[in-house]
């Protein structure tokens, strides 16, 4: 037996422990949470030690992890509490995440920027400070994978390629997101809950900008020294910049999917389907059929030489929806704590961030809630906290505008620190890593990252919460 299905063998035999979950499930002992830390523990260990047995077989780890919480799970609470469980998870949660994926990564990855491009240090930088720039605008997957592969291929004659791709990831596969409910998903479930739709732009563009900022010229000075080393390839004045877009119609389908995502969360139909115990509203069922529509009509219609100079190929999306497809399983009991609160078994994690008088601690909350979220999903973590803080998006935007402003700064700049932290950095990597770049490990990664970005965090901290 392999060491990963040893580990998820001995996880299944602890998890079936006695364990009470009261309330349907809603409260769970802290045992439960055992497969979603083993899933992380195999995402950052088993590539270090096994790299190419994890290449292969990824989804069969991931697959296992999630059998290690279903079966005690099925034994303990029924075959009717599993179902409901399952259903929302994944219906509810897994699959609107994966449409808008899916769309924006088929969609962007018909676009093609051709040119003579040389990765210097001003067209390195500038590539990065565009891609925060669409990632509110056109959601942080879309513009990640409209812009990776031209950076890649700017680099492809640069011996350090790394540092850039991981910039890439801080800056707009996650920063970049934060000024738009269209930018990153936590902030798109805060304007289904009734935050305003330009309360971020109005509340969190003085922040953004000065941690972009920061990490832009970071990057810049970073680039110049390892460009200086690479040799810095000699670019004509006469040559100048020259690119063209190709398969530009992808960028109407692009705004027919920001479209379809902003009319679901405005539009109310009033119409619900109960399935296995989800509750599927009609407007959401519609967004996600058009999401995978549009995708489909760029597969059709996108001429194939464009997406065989994308080096386009499924391999990043498939690992990002086995992986996420295990988080999104495993995560429930682990929410399910943090939503019991006090009371819950991750009752010490809420007493950090609300006092006893029930008044939110903001500082506090945007490390608590940025720390969770660069391990859960980010999305259900600042529900939670939401939640937590009230769950009134009048209040929250109002007397307690700095407590939103926490969560949502936590939920999205902390998305950075690891690669499980926001999905785009998953593709990102698979992305650079199909085009040879060879890329830090889990933990290498985490500290890289916390080098460069836990004293920008620090500063934002003191400068406003």
């Amino acid at each position: 037996m392999t060491r990963p299905a040893r580990l998820a063998l001995a996880a299944l035999l602890l998890v079936a422990l006695p364990a009470r979950a009261a309330g349907g499930g809603a409260d769970f002992a802290l045992i439960w949470g055992i497969p979603f830390a083993g899933l992380l523990l195999s995402i950052a260990i088993v590539p270090l030690f096994a790299a190419h047995f994890w290449h292969e077989h990824f989804g069969k780890v991931t697959l296992a992890w999630a059998v290690a919480l279903l079966a005690p799970f099925l034994w303990t609470f029924g075959f009717d509490e599993t179902l409901r469980n399952v259903a929302h998870a994944m219906l509810e949660e897994y699959v609107p995440f994966f449409a808008i994926l899916f769309a924006l990564y088929t969609i962007a990855g018909g676009i093609c920027v051709r040119g003579s491009f040389v990765g210097t240090p001003a067209l390195n930088t500038g590539i990065l400070a565009l891609g925060a720039g669409l990632a509110s605008i056109m959601g942080t997957t879309g513009a990640a994978m409209l812009l990776i592969r031209p950076l890649l291929t700017a680099n492809e004659t640069r011996a350090h390629r790394m540092h850039s791709v991981v910039f890439f990831i801080l800056l707009v596969g996650n920063v970049g997101g934060a000024l738009s409910p269209l930018g990153d998903p936590p902030l798109f479930i805060g304007f289904l809950k009734g935050v305003d739709f330009f309360w971020p732009a109005r509340n969190l563009a003085a922040p953004t900008l000065l941690l972009a900022g920061a990490l832009l010229v970071i990057y810049f000075v970073w680039d110049t020294v390892l460009y200086r080393r690479d040799g810095a390839p000699h670019v004509s004045e006469a040559s100048g910049l020259r690119f063209a877009v190709e398969g530009k119609f992808n960028l109407l389908l692009i705004a027919a999917v920001i479209g379809a995502v902003l009319v679901s969360g405005v539009w109310k139909s009033g119409v619900e389907l109960d399935v296995f115990g989800a509750h599927l509203q009609l407007e959401k069922v519609l967004r996600d059929v058009a999401l995978v529509a549009l995708a489909l009509v760029s597969l059709a219609l996108t001429p194939k030489a464009i997406r065989e100079h994308n080096a386009f190929n499924w391999a990043p999306i498939i690992e990002v929806a086995k992986i996420f497809a295990g988080i999104f399983l495993t995560i429930v009991p682990v929410i399910a704590m943090l939503a019991g609160g006090r009371r819950g078994a991750l009752g010490g994690v809420v007493s950090l961030v609300v006092d006893s008088s029930g008044t939110p601690r903001d500082a506090v909350l945007f490390w608590v809630t940025g720390v969770l979220s660069a391990f859960l999903d980010n999305a259900p973590t600042y529900l939670v906290f939401f939640n937590l803080a009230g769950g009134d998006a009048q209040a929250l935007m109002g007397p307690l505008r700095t407590t939103l402003e926490a969560i949502s700064m936590g939920a999205v700049y902390f998305g950075a620190l690891t690669y499980i932290g926001n999905a785009p950095n998953f593709m990102i990597k698979a992305v650079a890593e199909d085009r040879g770049v060879k890329m830090p490990s889990f933990f290498t990664y985490v500290a890289y990252t916390s080098v460069v970005m836990l004293p920008l965090l620090a500063a934002i901290t003191y400068l406003y919460l």
